[in-house]
C-alpha cells in the first residue's frame, strides 16, 4: 500500500508560481512512477505531468509544457510540481498518483494510488 499526501496548493494571481508537493509512504517509492492530474469544476480529471522512477523520464500535457516541471526526491519519498506562469485556467484540484508498474503516461486508470488532492486557484 502507498499513501499519498499533497500540499502546497493555494490562491495565486495570474502569472505567479506555486510548488506542489506529494509525500508518499512506503519503502518502495523509488520504484514507482508518479503523476499529477487535475480536475476543474464540471470537468473530467486530466493529466498534467508524470515522472518515471528513472528521474530523467518525464511527460507533460501540452497545456502545461514549458510552464510546469515535475521532479522527485526518492530520498525524501516526495514528488514535486513546480508551476510557473500560472493562468486562471490552471484552477483545479490537483491530485498526485502512483503506479508501481512504472507507467508514467497520461491515463488515469493506469495509476493505482491517489492522494486526496490540493486546491489551486489562480485569479485573473
Amino acid at each position: 500500500q502507498v499513501q499519498l499526501v499533497e500540499s502546497g496548493g493555494g490562491l495565486v494571481q495570474a502569472g505567479g508560481s506555486l510548488r506542489l508537493s506529494c509525500a508518499a509512504s512506503g519503502r518502495t517509492f523509488s520504484n514507482y512512477a508518479m503523476g499529477w492530474f487535475r480536475q476543474a469544476p464540471g470537468k473530467e480529471r486530466e493529466f498534467v505531468a508524470a515522472i518515471s522512477w528513472i528521474i530523467t523520464n518525464t511527460a507533460y500535457a501540452a497545456s502545461v509544457k514549458g510552464r510546469f516541471t515535475i521532479s522527485r526526491d526518492n530520498a525524501r519519498n516526495t514528488v514535486y510540481l513546480q508551476m510557473n506562469s500560472l493562468k486562471p485556467e490552471d484552477t483545479a484540484v490537483y491530485y498526485c498518483a502512483a503506479d508501481p508498474s512504472g507507467y508514467y503516461g497520461g491515463s488515469a486508470k493506469e495509476y493505482d494510488y491517489w492522494g486526496q488532492g490540493t486546491q489551486v486557484t489562480v485569479s485573473s
